[in-house]
């Protein structure tokens, strides 16, 4: 059992109050899951720079300034560096991918945990109201959040083993359910050359969809492809630099709640993470269907 809750925010005006929002959301929901937990937070300028490419990482045992002149050395240019709990954000004045590819050249230990021009991941063990202070995701701002608490039934405790991933540029996944046939379908993508940085079995999805994504797929393609390869019981949030997307398995096994107002689109897997959203009581809630995928765009 693991918590989800995502945040699109509509209203400009909410962009300041996104980390505040976002942070008792999480909070909520940490009966779900106390293992460890993480957020994803899009167009914050503080962590990622408007015209920066931006990557995170989980370094252990290497701190932001030094992993930053390696990859600087590298890049042979500057990069910075910034500490934020288990993670490091690197941030330099180059394309996303190129940064990403530095990294993984220049710091080959290192596990690339987003990238992007709009996306901090940030994630680690531990209680996740805990874990969003040390983020400083309180006084964050932005236009879109999402975030997950994990309870694990599989894979290990670690910051990699956390959600959200990130596997492809400004993408984000996070999970509640499981994947029965995550292994074979590893393997499958292994034979494409696309490779898992843990055993997860949700990054196994991300990264399907990710490869449908980059082969042209808007997001309800991605998702119906990747219903049609993956079994198991599922729901799932998929965010991008433009959309927001809700999707269950067809018969709906995990809880969903979507609220909708002018100003927001609001999604968790249960109502009360959302109860303290400003014009909750005048929202348009529902549960979303089974099988069906709900996506909204910027």
């Amino acid at each position: 059992m693991c918590g989800i809750v995502g945040l699109h925010l509509r209203d400009p005006d909410l962009e300041p109050r996104l980390g505040d929002l976002l942070t008792t959301m999480l909070g909520e929901m940490t009966d779900r899951g106390s293992d460890s937990a993480g957020v994803a937070v899009y167009g914050n300028a503080d962590w990622t720079p408007p015209g920066s490419a931006n990557v995170t990482v989980l370094a252990d045992g290497v701190d932001a300034a030094t992993l930053a002149s390696r990859i600087g050395a590298h890049l042979g240019r500057q990069v910075g560096g910034r500490d934020l709990g288990a993670t490091v954000l690197l941030t330099a004045d180059t394309g996303a991918e190129t940064l990403a590819s530095a990294v993984r050249e220049a710091a080959p230990d290192v596990v690339l945990v987003g990238m992007g021009g709009e996306l901090a991941v940030l994630k680690g063990v531990g209680l996740p109201l805990d874990l969003a202070t040390g983020f400083g995701l309180p006084g964050a701002s932005g236009w879109q959040g999402v975030g997950h608490t994990r309870m694990a039934t599989e894979s290990a405790v670690t910051p990699a083993g956390s959600h959200p991933f990130s596997v492809g540029p400004d993408q984000c996944i996070v999970h509640n359910g499981s994947f029965s046939n995550h292994a074979s379908v590893r393997r499958e993508l292994a034979r494409r050359d696309i490779h898992c940085d843990t055993l997860n079995d949700t990054e196994v999805a991300a990264r399907f969809v990710a490869e449908q994504i980059a082969h042209g797929a808007g997001i309800d393609q991605a998702l119906a492809e990747m219903a049609g390869v993956l079994d198991g019981f599922y729901t799932l949030l998929v965010s991008t630099a433009e959309e927001f997307a809700v999707v269950r398995d067809p018969i709906a096994c995990k809880p969903a709640v979507i609220a909708e107002t002018d100003r927001y689109v609001a999604m968790a897997s249960e109502y009360r993470a959302m109860a303290h959203l400003p014009g909750i009581a005048d929202a348009h809630i529902y549960e979303p269907e089974p099988g069906r995928v709900y996506h909204w765009h910027r």
